[in-house]
């Protein structure tokens, strides 16, 4: 496969998922208490992701192992950082914009085992599998461009897979998401999408993405936690 195949096909690839994945959970009803709509666009997302991986494996290598613990603190710091310096932001702007608490936190209504199951591991998996897992490695032999930020080469592969991820948060807009949340929002996932993209490529194990994107839901986890004690 040449390399403006592996765009086309990536990008197309990568759009159908999400889109099937979230057409599918729009119009599934689980009707629990504990599930959430989410549950089912993510699972589908997952079961389309790994169907891809499989079907496209001559073309794209795919690593998943244990993470070693020496390597762990400088993804999950990072993941963290960035996850923290924009929900910093997001929270200024939406005191100065006066846009509701609903729009605001986009949680809302969710309980803390909730966030932890579907947002923290479930989503961040998901997710992952889609943007890294699938789109970045089947972008990887164009890895050899790229541009360097902070003394660390940033990939044509990470590049364009954070920017896709970061992009696909516009789907936010369907929750009642202001502009400038959205962007906020877009950037956020961008940024949390390059250090994901950094890690998994730099060792070569898709378990680093995760880890990042991971270390970035644990802020608004906690954020959570924070407001459901407040309330007690």
């Amino acid at each position: 496969m040449g390399n403006s195949q592996r765009l086309w096909y990536g990008f197309a690839i990568t759009a159908v998922i999400f889109a099937v994945a979230n057409i599918i959970g729009v119009h599934t009803h689980l009707h629990s208490h504990f599930f959430i709509n989410a549950f089912a666009v993510d699972t589908v997302m997952i079961v389309l992701s790994i169907g891809v991986i499989l079907a496209l494996k001559r073309n794209l290598h795919f690593a998943l192992s244990w993470p070693k613990l020496r390597y762990l603190p400088k993804p999950l710091l990072i993941g963290m950082a960035v996850s923290l310096v924009f929900n910093i932001l997001i929270a200024i702007v939406t005191r100065h914009t006066g846009v509701s608490k609903e729009t605001a936190s986009l949680l809302n209504g969710m309980t803390p085992l909730q966030v932890f199951v579907f947002v923290f591991i479930y989503a961040s998996i998901a997710e992952e599998l889609l943007f890294r897992g699938f789109l970045l490695n089947l972008l990887s032999p164009l890895k050899g461009k790229g541009v360097a930020c902070l003394k660390r080469k940033l990939s044509l592969p990470v590049i364009l897979s954070a920017l896709v991820f970061g992009l696909a948060h516009l789907i936010l807009i369907t929750t009642g998401a202001g502009a400038a949340i959205l962007i906020m929002l877009v950037i956020s996932a961008t940024c949390l999408g390059l250090v994901a993209g950094y890690y998994q490529e730099k060792h070569n194990n898709h378990s680093y993405a995760i880890i990042v994107h991971m270390a970035g839901n644990l802020i608004p986890f906690l954020g959570i936690l924070l407001m459901s004690a407040s309330h007690a």
